[in-house]
């Protein structure tokens, strides 16, 4: 079967192409730079130059596919041009939507964030609930808007699928500034390592393996319309350290950053930013998504999928291993 996935530099995408491609498909990956050593390689795989900005370039990439995973996606909390999320995440998820319509697609399925759903309160979120604050970041508000989007056209009669990603860890390419992995191979290493304040906020982690598995499912499985959180295993950041400290034996040290240092901290990346135009890791007002709970069920995925739960010490010790090889020194 021809497939298209868009993302297929980025950390998701990367292995989902080549997951398909070693089950036999031909995989159409369009990229911005075909140099990239992120660009997944198999014999499978047949590279496009685009963006999915250019729809032109989409038309080329996605002729002849029958299904295609849209994982592409600028991923960040801070951009120099607010606009870019729009430009990617809304127009760009548009244009892929439009192509595939146009060109006969049997079934799209989209990847999207938990960060959609927001803060969790007394039970773990699940797809019907209703988001209960307002949004702090760019990327969390155009995804919203590109989920509003995919199900718009899975009116117009376009088979689409959304899956909902919470925290990916894993083996695999790292392409986040910060991201789960980063702040393990810290922690592993001896560095100091920062977590929020208090340190019994709840998170939700999944592995790389079943979020790329829970995609094949999604559109192998997924009823049209449909939304599925593709997550893992609820834990607060103090009981992860504590899994993670025992696997590997680290020495490090943990420290609880309360929210107004992480505040201030922002602030003075953001006084920086504006004199030398170094990107500060997130705005003042993003630390907010930090502070809070975000637990999500896949009881929805599980029972109508098949999706499956790697346990969260198995995933930790494949990933405290890949971290600890040499080529991630």
């Amino acid at each position: 079967m021809k497939i298209l996935v868009t993302g297929a530099t980025g950390y998701v995408g990367h292995q989902l192409a080549l997951t398909l491609a070693e089950r036999g498909n031909e995989v159409h990956v369009l990229v911005r730079n075909p140099g990239s050593a992120n660009v997944p390689r198999h014999k499978n795989i047949r590279i496009f130059f685009g963006d999915i900005t250019h729809p032109h370039s989409i038309t080329a990439a996605m002729r002849t596919c029958e299904q295609v995973y849209h994982t592409a996606a600028l991923v960040k909390i801070f951009a120099k041009d607010p606009s870019q999320f729009y430009k990617v995440n809304v127009e760009g998820t548009n244009n892929v939507l439009a192509k595939a319509l146009e060109m006969g697609v049997k079934k799209l399925v989209f990847t999207s964030s938990c960060g959609v759903m927001g803060p969790s309160l007394n039970e773990p979120r699940c797809e019907k609930d209703p988001r209960i604050t307002g949004f702090d970041n760019d990327y969390e508000f155009t995804k919203f808007l590109a989920e509003n989007l995919v199900k718009e056209y899975c009116h117009k009669g376009l088979f689409t699928v959304i899956v909902s990603l919470s925290k990916v860890f894993g083996p695999g390419i790292e392409t986040h500034a910060i991201s789960v992995n980063k702040v393990i191979k810290t922690f592993i290493k001896g560095g100091l390592t920062f977590i929020p304040k208090p340190g019994n906020l709840v998170s939700n982690y999944c592995f790389i393996d079943d979020v790329v598995e829970g995609h094949i499912l999604a559109m192998d499985k997924g009823i049209g319309g449909e939304k599925y959180i593709l997550g893992g295993e609820n834990i607060s950041y103090v009981d992860l350290f504590k899994k993670i400290r025992s696997l590997s034996g680290t020495k490090a040290r943990l420290v609880q950053a309360p929210k107004f240092l992480v505040q201030t901290v922002a602030f003075l990346q953001w006084i920086q930013y504006k004199i030398t135009h170094k990107e500060p890791f997130a705005s003042a007002k993003a630390i907010h998504h930090i502070f809070c709970n975000k637990t999500f069920t896949s009881a929805k995925a599980i029972r109508q999928l098949g999706y499956h739960l790697t346990p969260l010490k198995e995933g930790l010790q494949q990933t405290i291993q890949f971290l600890k090889t040499p080529n991630h020194d």
